[in-house]
């Protein structure tokens, strides 16, 4: 595999880059379930096409910059942030168009872990006489699609933990009011944060408290709707709850103890209701439930509570990233619940402390995040912060 700069210059080629990263950025995660790629073709420092991959179906990064240079992309160097595909789904290999388009030198930033790549891009290229580079801005790239990268290796979504609280780690008081305690601030970001993923994951004990709509409001931009699911063993929630909505987009993962009749009610409602064998503890085995989104190509999940869904997550090290948006105010009481519940940690050593952790404001309130480190093992991704 040749070195970073081979070809070209490596200020050029991380220049470039960031270019390509960038219009990668712009696709603010429309492509789920595909990555979010960018792609420029270059020649002595001049960009002569750009591209961003599509939503799932439309014509991946690759292609948009090369049809945008057209004839000038031959002898160019084509730029990408993640390794070119060389497989047939839902459009055709980008390698082909990549070796048509007669270009001479491809630099990427990764190799896509896909086991349908995976190297094979790359590998597709050079038998065509094209030099490699891979690895420029690496960090990046990994960073800017962890979701994508999480599903494609272990087969489960990129799930983040969020929840508000207290100073002292309440999410409402002991009489059960949580309406609100963060500001304004933290709950546009707790809607940009529904926006960039594609399912939002509660327990049905938030529902009955809060009736939430679980719906991503941003002003003023186009937002995504994440499919909600709501967790709820026994079937206890209403028809009328405003989860369920009349778009078909919310699912309620239960178990085979549930009663039928109660299971009609919410479909006739419009939801889709799910059956799980239920696990030791008579509940919805989570582990199941993301294996089963996964598998519906839902790359992402945010997980927003209540306290036993967040128990659950961590008990089972089902999270990959936390945020934490926390109000500089202090709710006391003992029957105030706590933002996670479970079976929690025996030792102090058994709770490793998050990686990657960013503290921002938002207003008032602050915000911190971080990357979980399991226990068995596995390096977090690169800092970023909400």
């Amino acid at each position: 595999m040749s070195r970073v700069g081979d070809g070209g210059s490596e200020a050029a080629d991380r220049w470039a880059m960031g270019v390509a990263l960038e219009l990668a950025r712009s696709c603010d995660y429309a492509t789920s379930p595909n990555p979010m790629v960018g792609a420029v073709v270059v020649r002595d420092g001049e960009i002569l096409g750009r591209g961003r991959t599509a939503p799932a179906g439309g014509p991946h990064a690759e292609v948009t910059a090369l049809r945008e240079a057209g004839d000038a992309a031959r002898g160019a160097t084509l730029v990408v942030s993640l390794e070119p595909c060389c497989h047939q789904g839902r459009t055709p290999p980008c390698t082909e168009a990549v070796v048509a388009a007669g270009i001479s030198r491809c630099v990427a930033a990764m190799l896509d872990p896909n086991p349908r790549v995976s190297g094979g891009g790359l590998v597709s290229l050079r038998r065509a006489g094209i030099e490699v580079a891979v690895g420029v801005e690496a960090e990046a790239a990994r960073l800017l699609n962890e979701q994508y990268l999480r599903w494609v290796t272990a087969g489960l979504p990129f799930v983040t933990a969020k929840f508000a609280s207290s100073l002292d780690g309440r999410i409402a008081t002991a009489a059960g009011e949580s309406r609100w305690i963060t500001g304004d601030a933290a709950r546009h970001l707790g809607h940009l944060l529904r926006h960039r993923h594609d399912a939002v994951l509660v327990g049905v004990g938030t529902v009955l408290a809060d009736d939430p709509e679980l719906s991503t409001r941003l002003a003023g931009s186009v937002a995504r709707q994440p499919l909600r699911v709501v967790v709820d063993s026994r079937l206890s929630l209403p028809p009328v709850a405003r989860v369920i909505g009349a778009d078909g987009r919310c699912v309620i993962a239960t178990t085979s103890e549930a009663p039928a009749p109660a299971r009609r009610v919410l479909e006739a409602a419009g939801a889709r209701v799910i059956t799980f064998a239920p696990d030791a503890d008579g509940r919805v085995p989570l582990r199941e439930v993301l294996r089963l989104l996964a598998e519906e190509e839902r790359i992402s999940v945010l997980v927003e509570g209540g306290a036993r869904v967040h128990g659950s997550v961590f008990d089972q090290e089902l999270a990959d990233r936390v945020v934490a948006f926390i109000a500089p105010r202090v709710l006391g009481g003992e029957l105030a619940p706590s933002a996670v519940a479970g079976r929690g940690v025996a030792t102090l050593a058994a709770a490793a402390p998050l990686a990657g952790v960013t503290v921002e404001r938002a207003g008032d309130d602050i915000v911190v995040s971080g990357y979980c480190v399991r226990r068995q093992g596995g390096a977090p991704p690169a800092q970023g912060g909400v």
